[in-house]
């Protein structure tokens, strides 16, 4: 089995009375993108600290390649690039002489800083004549780009994204994930992502986590998250006949014979059947073996918005 990149066990940390991150374990795999997804002030900023050792832990560890957060910050500071929120540029310097000093301060050789810098600001899609403007200049889309090519001058494994589409507009939104998709699977960077936003989250990462009041209620891929809302019955379907269908309808005792149907509806001309397991072929097949004209098929989808709201009224 692949270790884990990053691997956080038993993660606490408090101010005084209120509880910022509680118990946080998670595991996430190398190439993996990971979205942290959570309400503004349920602890996601604060996980993200104690991943990079920029604050202390008051119990559990944080392993982020290979190295304790903790006790050697300055070794995963070296792998790990981090975008936080709110990003913050020498505006009277150039978007290219803000990147210079950045590579300076990492330790890049002077000889090879300049191809470094051309080449992350390619990878980015930072225009030539823009980089030679002041960044007091730059929207915030721009400047996210540049925070962007500051992270992965270094030349990470792995990187963290604080709210990193806050205050682009939606067409930026989409160029900026497009992105971070790209650089995932050129580069093979493991990303995680922090975010309140759920459709952006749904959109690119492999997995996520529900993070609320300091606690990660449930993590996992779509179809995992959706399996535990639903417990038992993670399947539904509603098949509209041509016709109302009869009250008593022997059709039903019909449904009921195959051993995965848990519950039917009638609602009108529409029979809505949950299941355990997706037989909705079975279904339209019995249907139609048994002289039923269907008019419409449709399978029940859960989203991600609909998983956050119940941990999220639940909590």
């Amino acid at each position: 089995m692949e270790k884990a990149i990053i691997e956080l066990s038993n993660l606490s940390k408090s101010y005084g009375s209120l509880k910022a991150v509680d118990r946080l374990n998670l595991s996430i795999k190398k190439g993996e993108i990971f979205g942290l997804l959570g309400p503004n002030g349920a602890g996601k900023t604060t996980s993200i600290l104690m991943m990079l050792g920029l604050s202390e832990p008051d119990q559990g560890t944080a392993f982020v390649c290979g190295h304790n957060a903790t006790f050697d910050p300055i070794s995963v500071r070296k792998k790990v690039g981090y975008m936080p929120d709110s990003l913050g540029f020498y505006d009277d310097m150039t978007a290219w002489q803000n990147l210079l000093y950045t590579g300076e301060l990492n330790g890049i050789p002077r000889d090879q800083l300049e191809a470094i810098c051309a080449e992350v600001i390619q990878t980015v899609g930072l225009d030539q004549e823009v980089i030679h403007r002041k960044t007091s200049t730059f929207s915030r889309g721009m400047k996210q780009r540049l925070g962007l090519a500051e992270v992965l001058i270094k030349q990470p494994e792995v990187i963290i994204l604080d709210e990193p589409t806050l205050g682009i507009d939606p067409i930026g939104v989409k160029d900026f994930l497009n992105l971070i998709v790209k650089l995932n699977r050129e580069k093979d960077l493991t990303v995680l992502l922090s975010s309140h936003h759920l459709e952006q989250v749904q959109q690119v990462c492999d997995r996520m986590g529900i993070f609320i009041g300091g606690q990660l209620l449930a993590e996992g891929d779509l179809s995992t998250l959706s399996k535990n809302l639903t417990n038992e019955n993670p399947y539904h379907v509603n098949i509209t006949l041509a016709e109302q269908p009869p009250t008593p309808w022997k059709g039903q005792e019909d449904i009921q014979k195959l051993t995965q149907v848990r519950n039917i509806k009638i609602d009108g001309s529409t029979i809505g059947i949950s299941s355990s397991e997706d037989i909705t072929a079975d279904l339209v097949r019995l249907f139609v073996n048994k002289g039923y004209d269907i008019i419409g098929v449709q399978k029940k989808e859960y989203h991600l918005e609909d998983i956050y709201q119940s941990y999220f009224k639940a909590s």
